[in-house]
Parts: structure tokens; C-alpha cells; sequence
């Protein structure tokens, strides 16, 4: 790679441009230094900045083939292998203000012993503490050391996302135990969000499988193992995203058996009422035909006797209904 001046990267109006010292730390890049062949560069982009797009479309820097995926197009996570670089598309959580943790993030990078190019529309909050980590002089020596740690990041984050939904899953399976009735669509929610992670977890862990068995040049042995690893524990969140997701479920059919024998109590209170009411709207429409005849309708106390009657047959149909354990 030729030497690289600061004011080359400049027009990129990158969100930071950055050099490795080969210590843990990093040197801020600008007009006035060079990004030299002793150690990479990292720049990251915003590719919704005009001028960042225009860069990425531009620049001599980028394989044709990577430019289009740093720019947007590259959505499900994925590893694009190009001479001595490596394109890489990863999800992570959406942890930006006013949206939800569902609604990933996409955070492209473009890889290889000397360069690290990455791009983002939306934050990505998992990249903040690799920055701490270099800016504090003990974050990653070379290009495979930060893709580790900057992987690594991104599990952390959505392990503590799953975290929050197991939590969340248990809260609701209390509910169910209690009989009640969680809010509308918060189990639809809560599925989505597993859903969804489960869709796009699944091949990302094949991504960070692959980084670790592909002998790529610029990752170190140790760099392998370490990648195996978060495969692992990304492998071993996904076995509970599964069994969350078959939780919910299992709530699901639960609510909907609470929702049955709410409407069966209903539907037979309602029958019962219906058989207490029975002899006696019979007897009432039996008396209130129009006609000539009808006992007692010129006595004075006629009325109060049959409404008494009534009453007294109404206790009887009850008294009869709870001595046949109906009631």
C-alpha cells in the first residue's frame, strides 16, 4: 500500500479516521499526517453523508465489488472474500434513542492487514467501547485483533438483548400462572423480537464460524481461537433464542385456553340464568295473553300472589339447580 496522506481521507468526512500505534492505541488522522504502511488505518463512515458516499464511490482504496456494500446495499450478515481484503456485513441492536432494540443496525466493514473501512447509517453503541479501549492505549494491536474485539462487542450486546427478553418471557409466564391476562400485543412483541433476532443471529454466527476456520492473512492464530469462541457463546445464545421462542408458544395456548374458559363461565352463567328464568317467563307470557278468563284478574291482590309465585318459583328452580350441582 502506498503511503496516504490525511487530506486524502479528509473529503470522506469520516464520523473518526484513525491509525493504530501497534500498542493498543490509535493516533488521530488529519490533514497534516500520514496514514504510513508501519501500522493500519481505521476510517468509519456515515454512508448517508453525501460526501462520505461520494468518497466510498470514489476512492482508489476499495475493491469495486466492496464499494456498493459500504454503501448501503449489503443488508443479511455475510463475508465477501476479495483478493487480500474481506467484506463483512453484521447486525447488531438498535440502542438509538426513540427506536426499538429490534430493529437492527446493519455495520459493514471492509478488512485486510492494513485498512479497516467500516460504514453505518443508524449508531452502532457496541463500537463505542472498542474506541474507549484504543483511545485508553489497550484496545486491539492490528486489523484481526480489532475485528475480534469489535465482534466480541457486538455478542456482548446482543446476549445482554436476549438477556432482557428471557426476563421479559419469565414475567409474562408468571402472569399466566396467576391467571391474568398480559397487555395487548406484548406477546406478539416479545415473539417478533425473538423472531427476528433468531433470523438474523443464525447466519451471523456461520459469519463468525467462518472468519474463524478461513485461514485469512491479516488474523492471528490466537485471533481465530478467540472468534471461535464468541461463535460458540453466539451459538449457545441462539439455543435460547429457540427455546424462548417455544415458550412463547406455550403462552400463547395458555392465554388462549384462560380467554376459552372465561367465555365457557360466561356462556353457562348465562345458561343457568336462562333455565331460573325459564318457568317463569313461561308463566308470564301464559298470563298476559289478552284474553277472557285468566284467573284472578279481578281480585285485588291478584297481582302481588303471582308475583309471589314467581318469586317463589324462581327459588325453587335454583334450590333444584344447586342440589344438582349446577350452581
Amino acid at each position: 500500500m502506498e503511503i496516504i496522506y490525511g487530506s486524502l481521507l479528509k473529503d470522506a468526512d469520516a464520523v473518526y479516521a484513525c491509525q493504530f500505534d501497534g500498542k493498543g492505541g490509535i493516533t488521530p488522522i488529519d490533514i497534516n499526517v500520514l496514514a504510513t504502511p508501519a501500522q493500519p488505518f481505521w476510517q468509519h463512515l456515515d454512508y448517508h453523508n453525501p460526501k462520505s458516499y461520494q468518497w466510498i464511490m470514489d476512492t482508489d482504496l476499495l475493491p469495486e465489488l466492496i464499494k456498493a456494500g459500504l454503501a448501503g446495499e449489503s443488508l443479511r450478515p455475510k463475508v465477501i472474500r476479495t483478493g487480500d481484503g474481506t467484506m463483512i456485513t453484521l447486525r447488531t441492536i438498535n440502542n438509538n434513542e426513540s427506536e426499538r432494540p429490534d430493529q437492527l443496525v446493519t455495520f459493514r466493514i471492509y478488512i485486510n492487514a492494513k485498512v479497516i473501512i467500516s460504514s453505518r447509517h443508524r449508531k452502532v453503541h457496541s463500537l463505542e467501547q472498542v474506541l474507549s479501549d484504543l483511545q485508553n492505549g489497550i484496545g486491539a494491536k492490528t486489523t484481526g485483533h480489532w475485528l475480534v474485539e469489535m465482534i466480541d462487542a457486538i455478542t456482548d450486546e446482543v446476549g445482554n438483548f436476549i438477556e432482557d427478553l428471557h426476563d421479559n418471557l419469565i414475567e409474562l409466564e408468571n402472569m399466566t400462572l396467576e391467571q391474568q391476562m398480559p397487555g395487548r400485543g406484548e406477546l406478539a412483541l416479545l415473539r417478533k423480537q425473538l423472531i427476528i433476532l433468531r433470523r438474523y443471529m443464525a447466519p451471523q454466527r456461520d459469519v463468525f464460524s467462518r472468519l474463524a476456520s478461513e485461514k485469512f492473512p491479516w488474523m492471528s492464530d490466537e485471533d481465530r481461537r478467540r472468534m471461535q469462541e464468541i461463535s460458540d457463546r453466539l451459538g449457545r445464545e441462539l439455543d435460547d433464542l429457540d427455546g424462548c421462542i417455544a415458550r412463547t408458544a406455550v403462552i400463547a395456548d395458555e392465554i388462549a385456553s384462560m380467554m376459552a374458559d372465561a367465555m365457557n363461565r360466561r356462556t353457562y352463567a348465562m345458561s343457568l340464568l336462562a333455565m331460573i328464568f325459564l318457568p317463569t317467563t313461561f308463566l308470564t307470557g301464559l298470563f298476559g295473553v289478552n284474553l277472557g278468563g285468566i284467573p284472578g284478574n279481578e281480585y285485588y291482590l291478584g297481582f302481588s300472589i303471582f308475583c309471589l309465585l314467581l318469586l317463589g318459583l324462581i327459588l325453587f328452580v335454583a334450590w333444584w339447580l344447586r342440589r344438582s350441582k349446577w350452581l
